[in-house]
Order: structure tokens, then C-alpha cells, then sequence
């Protein structure tokens, strides 16, 4: 499936989130990474050039997501597996974040 998600920072583009055949890789974008004047996506995931890896979606990245009835209301309106978080997050997290973040889908 290996679906992808540009992750902005104060609407600046900071990195590329996506899923892969071992769980999520996220990497932060050489020019991102160049300007002293951006920050840190959060104070888990500190600008490096390194991919960040996981078998699991960073926790930076679920605490963007809805709980509760928002969740049964976004998974049943968008019709998306309650359980499919990564497919949540490049549904719901492009606008109105919780902080700085936004993480657009990629259509490729």
C-alpha cells in the first residue's frame, strides 16, 4: 500500500510521513533541515537527518487524531477502519490541527 502524507509545519513543508512494508517512516526535508528558523515537527521526533522508523505510527503523529465520538463520527462519515490510523490521520489531519502540524495526503 506504502500510502504517503506531506507533513507541514506552520504551514511550512517540513517532512514525509509514510507507511511502508515494516510499520512508518518519517523523514524530514533537507531544506527544513538547513533553515535554523523552523522547529522540530515535536520535541519526540528533533530535526536529523535520519529517517525516523517504526513499526508502529509515531505517537507524535496518533495524538493527532480524534477520540471518542469524533473518531466514530469521522471513521463512519469518511468510511475508514476505526482501526486504520495512519488512514485517518491523511484524512483528517490537513486542517484545523490541534497544534502546528498538518499532515496533507499524498495522491500519487
Amino acid at each position: 500500500m506504502n500510502r504517503k502524507g506531506r507533513v507541514l509545519n506552520r504551514g511550512v513543508f517540513a517532512g514525509v510521513l509514510q507507511e511502508t512494508d515494516t510499520g512508518f517512516r518519517f523523514v524530514y526535508d533537507a531544506t527544513y533541515l538547513r533553515d535554523s528558523q523552523t522547529r522540530p515537527i515535536s520535541r519526540t521526533m528533533p530535526k536529523r537527518e535520519e529517517p525516523y522508523e517504526s513499526e508502529h505510527l509515531f505517537p507524535f503523529f496518533h495524538g493527532l487524531l480524534a477520540e471518542g465520538v469524533a473518531k466514530e463520527i469521522q471513521c463512519r462519515s469518511l468510511k475508514i477502519d476505526e482501526r486504520d490510523h495512519f488512514g485517518r490521520l491523511l484524512k483528517t489531519a490537513g486542517h484545523d490541527p490541534i497544534g502546528s502540524v498538518t499532515v496533507e495526503e499524498v495522491h500519487e
